[in-house]
Parts: structure tokens; C-alpha cells; sequence
């Protein structure tokens, strides 16, 4: 299982970036000392992506600065920060605490407006940034950078 070995990673880096050098006795790390030298002038931002409601969006909860969710759809995209509030209320932080951003690779230019509107509907949910990207197997991803800053960006600014 994955998630107890990225929890306790979690848990050793944010102990090493913190004043405790000390042990670490985890399930299944155990470390005599967590030392970081040079210690990092602010402590670096925790990114976790996923969107398992159970342990995942838990663990964002209470670890991450940043949560990248892997799921596009709007209405998904609500319930999971639904489910995300939850786990903040349980350890007592505030779900505006966390950074939150979608990956989003489809074609704009197949329904330009449909497309502004999902990027409207992600600003109403409080997606911070939105990753994009042209579709996977694209034949000129460059050509797809320039035509998406030219057409597309102009309007995509205005949506606050």
C-alpha cells in the first residue's frame, strides 16, 4: 500500500525541514536522525495529487499546500472538494488553506466556448490554476502553445 509509505515520507521531510533532527519510528521507516543541511530557507511546498476520497484527499487535507486533482469534470471536480472540506473540518484547517488545481488536456479548439465555460465553471469552484496542455499525440504541441496564447488567452483572462 503506498499511501502509508507516502504519509510517513510526509511526515519524516516535514520533521527534517522543522527543528527536530531526531528519531523518526514509523510502520516502516525507522530512522536514528532526520537531518536536512542546509535546511531549506522556507519549508518547500507539499504538492499531492489524486483524488481518493478515503486516504488521498485525506492526506491533502493534512499535509499538502497543493492539491492537484486528477479528475476534469466539473461536477465531479465539486464533490471531491466537498469531500475535501470534510477532511479539513476533521483536522481542524481551513479548506481555502489549500491550493487547488486541475489537469485539463483536451482540445479547446474543438468547442471553444465550451471549453471558457468549463474554465468558468473551475473558477467558481476556486481552482486556482489550471494545467493544460495540448491533447496527448498531438502532432505540433509548439503550434498548440501558440495558437492557445494567441486566440485563447485573451479571453481566458478575463474570466476572474
Amino acid at each position: 500500500d503506498a499511501l502509508p509509505i507516502l504519509e510517513e515520507t510526509l511526515q519524516i521531510c516535514l520533521q527534517m525541514w522543522g527543528d527536530d533532527d531526531g528519531p523518526y519510528h514509523g510502520k516502516r521507516y525507522q530512522l536514528a536522525e532526520t537531518i536536512c543541511e542546509p535546511k531549506p530557507i522556507r519549508r518547500p511546498p507539499i504538492l499531492i495529487g489524486g483524488g481518493g476520497e478515503k486516504k488521498t484527499l485525506r492526506m491533502v487535507a493534512q499535509y499538502a499546500d497543493v492539491w492537484n486533482s486528477t479528475d476534469a469534470e466539473p461536477e465531479v471536480l465539486k464533490h471531491k472538494i466537498e469531500v475535501l472540506t470534510r477532511h479539513c473540518e476533521n483536522v481542524g484547517r481551513d479548506v481555502a488553506e489549500v491550493r487547488k488545481t486541475v489537469g485539463l488536456f483536451a482540445d479547446p479548439f474543438d468547442d471553444v466556448d465550451g471549453y471558457l465555460k468549463r474554465l468558468e465553471d473551475y473558477a467558481e469552484l476556486g481552482i486556482d490554476m489550471i494545467n493544460i496542455g495540448p491533447v496527448p499525440g498531438d502532432p505540433d504541441p509548439a503550434g498548440f502553445v501558440q495558437r492557445f496564447g494567441d486566440e485563447l488567452m485573451p479571453r481566458v483572462s478575463e474570466i476572474g
